[in-house]
């Protein structure tokens, strides 16, 4: 349980999540995550990471019940510093980073996934925000670089989800496959990679991150601004609160 990472001797290096039962990460686990990622990326044996997950989902975000459950506001902070490390780690490792998407990707995982440089997923993956009905903001920055503008702001007003197929059709996800083939699908890929000179790669992955039109890092934190005021204004753990009792988004009064 936890974070691990294997290599497979010949260039690829697997990073598993799992966090059962939904792969809802604690703080201390997103920095192990963006540390991994890094760790990975710096080995020169190295040419390609596949982030994936054990279990019922690829990733169900922040673990809530770990911030209600602690007095103050380190849990809070702790995890959007980790959300933070981890989506900067997909971006900034050295090479490649396909990641594989089963079940459910939604809060924390589409930071992972719209910062990755190759997505593939299972015809049962659905990808989305629910963090207006946690009472927080986030990730539409990652999530615009899955879907159009217009319907990102749809599926964030909405905490609506958007299909693996729907993302395929944007070109946004390069392969959908049965689950059973997935694993086997983000190796393909992987391998492709893998197979060229890992010198030039490191340089073509930095070299399009430099081009990049948007500066991820900083927008995310200026999204991340707006979730410490709902914070303070006493909004998100009303949201959160009701979350952890009934499972269910707060109703609006």
């Amino acid at each position: 349980m936890g974070i691990t990472s294997t290599s497979d001797g010949a260039g690829i290096t697997t990073v598993t999540v799992d966090y059962p039962p939904v792969n809802a990460i604690p703080s201390a686990g997103w920095f192990e995550l963006a540390d991994t990622v890094l760790a990975a990326g710096k080995d020169p044996d190295t040419h390609v990471v596949i982030l994936r997950s054990e279990g019922r989902g690829f990733n169900a975000g922040v673990d809530i019940k770990e911030m209600q459950a602690t007095e103050g506001f380190d849990a809070l902070i702790a995890a959007n510093h980790g959300c933070a490390a981890a989506f900067s780690a997909v971006y900034d490792c050295e090479v490649p980073v396909v990641v594989a998407v089963n079940g459910f990707c939604v809060g924390g995982g589409i930071g992972l996934v719209g910062n990755a440089d190759v997505i593939v997923a299972s015809d049962d993956a659905v990808f989305g925000l629910p963090e207006v009905d946690r009472g927080a903001l986030g990730a539409a920055t990652h999530l615009s670089r899955l879907v159009p503008q217009h319907l990102m702001r749809t599926l964030y007003y909405t905490a609506q989800n958007v299909t693996a197929q729907q993302l395929h059709h944007f070109g946004s996800v390069y392969k959908v496959v049965p689950r059973a083939e997935l694993d086997a699908a983000a190796l393909e890929v992987a391998g492709l990679i893998a197979a060229k000179d890992t010198r030039v790669i490191r340089r073509a992955k930095e070299a399009i991150n430099r081009i990049d039109p948007v500066d991820v890092k900083t927008a995310y934190r200026i999204e991340q601004g707006f979730t410490f005021e709902l914070n303070l204004a006493g909004v998100a753990d009303e949201h959160r609160d009701e979350f952890v009792a009934t499972g269910k988004p707060r109703a609006n009064k």
